[in-house]
């Protein structure tokens, strides 16, 4: 299971997340995107050195994240069961041209026409 996938279904839960910098956010997941970006509600964000900060909504870019930390009470095994994946064949084309064979049909451009600016 690829770990973008499993932050994903980290929805609801209370995390804390490091950064690279050493600032510590704590939060609850609403959402993770396809690039780890996480988006957090009631999220504290402590830098190093400074007093907390607390936001109603906060986004952490996914590249300044050092760690996840989870809750102890997390069921692990349930979110690391991978969904089975549905294996539905699609039904082979039927025709001229409906194969992925050699052959044309790669562009139409430069046969005797100029093609783009500034060629005569």
């Amino acid at each position: 299971m690829k770990l973008v996938k499993f932050l994903q279904k980290l929805n609801r839960e209370q995390v804390t997340i490091e950064l690279k910098n050493g600032t510590v956010i704590s939060g609850t997941v609403v959402g993770v995107d396809a690039t780890m970006n996480a988006h957090l509600k009631k999220a504290k964000m402590t830098a190093r050195g400074k007093n907390p900060v607390s936001y109603a909504t906060l986004s952490v870019r996914g590249s300044t994240v050092r760690a996840w930390l989870l809750p102890d009470g997390l069921n692990l095994d349930a979110l690391l069961v991978e969904e089975s994946t549905k294996n539905v064949q699609k039904a082979a084309p039927v025709g001229p041209g409906a194969g992925r064979g050699r052959g044309r049909g790669r562009g139409g451009g430069g046969r005797g026409r100029s093609s783009g600016p500034g060629r005569r």
